[in-house]
């Protein structure tokens, strides 16, 4: 394209084929599509989950989940934050790399009722620090990285679980009545 005008801007020429700028613009940017308000984002997951449960929904290096699978993480997971008290709105943060795990434990969180306040284990520790201690979430998920990064002294002051993890728990749908969409999903600190 540029060798045949020149004198065009870079940014002024068509770099990709039609059908391929089509997909990107058009058919993945739907943005006027209509989707029920009145769902939570989880709850839309565990629709697509039951229509195609043995869909790959997650694949991370040489690992893969089908929806059934992430969905039954999720769920046990889920279950027994519901088990140790979380309900619509409290704070539940999460402190792991990226993994499986992160998107496990973010569903978790969602299914449980709570919000979640994501932790980057690469940021320095004071700021997690001042994040933990000024949301006061009542529980922390954080695999061996996460741990790590926040430090035995701090996690010795709250309930900590890993996500990663096998809880005994039930692998079925958390049903809470009173969470709607209109109730908090994550809390997020900027710099």
């Amino acid at each position: 394209a540029l060798a045949h005008t020149p004198d065009r801007p870079v940014g002024a020429l068509d770099i990709l084929p039609a059908a391929e700028r089509t997909l990107l613009l058009t058919t993945w940017n739907a943005t006027e599509t209509p989707y029920p308000e009145d769902l939570c984002i989880h709850q839309l997951f565990e629709r697509q989950a039951a229509t195609t449960p043995d869909a790959i929904a997650l694949v991370y290096e040489n690992q893969s989940l089908s929806y059934a699978e992430l969905n039954a993480r999720a769920n046990r997971l889920a279950h027994q934050l519901i088990t140790l008290g979380v309900v619509p709105d409290q704070l539940v943060a999460i402190c792991v790399s990226r993994s499986p795990a992160m998107v496990v434990g973010i569903l978790a969180i969602l299914k449980a009722g709570g919000a979640y306040v994501p932790l980057d284990p690469a940021y320095p520790g004071e700021h997690l620090i001042h994040i933990l201690t000024d949301a006061n979430p009542v529980i922390v998920l954080a695999d061996e990285t996460g741990q790590s990064s926040l430090g035995e002294k701090v996690l010795v002051e709250r309930q900590v679980l890993n996500p990663n993890a096998v809880f005994e728990q039930s692998k079925s749908n958390p049903q809470i009545t009173t969470l709607t969409s209109r109730h908090l999903a994550y809390v997020i600190y900027t710099s």
